[in-house]
């Protein structure tokens, strides 16, 4: 989120995990960020991010809260400004979804992080 407000147009983050790249996947599928490149250094990792300027803010959300079906509403105004833009994670029995889809299938989990 800094680098794009200090207008830069790549990111490099290390180290990677299964869970940062599900989450990226799912901010490249909404076309939050235009590509990400995994790099194997024969450590932890690497991934460099090209960015598209549209992200306000992105973060993760700790403890990661168990919810149920019925409270995902009350949660979500808490951590994106509208209902028409922005997303939060979730980890669910179906794997690392949005919001949208959780609703759509009806299945609750625990909370991951958001951006908009």
């Amino acid at each position: 989120m800094n680098a794009e407000r200090t207008g830069k147009k790549q990111v490099l983050l290390r180290p990677i995990s299964t869970i940062l790249i599900k989450f990226l996947k799912i901010m490249l599928k909404n076309q939050y960020i235009l590509s990400f490149q995994l790099v194997d250094d024969h450590r932890t990792g690497k991934i460099i991010i090209n960015l598209c300027g549209r992200i306000n803010k992105c973060g993760c959300i700790s403890p990661r809260y168990s919810l149920s079906y019925k409270n995902l509403t009350k949660y979500f105004t808490k951590f994106i400004p509208s209902r028409t833009y922005g997303y939060v994670i979730l980890t669910t029995s179906k794997g690392i979804v949005d919001h949208r889809k959780a609703m759509r299938n009806r299945i609750s989990g625990k909370l991951l992080g958001f951006f908009y």
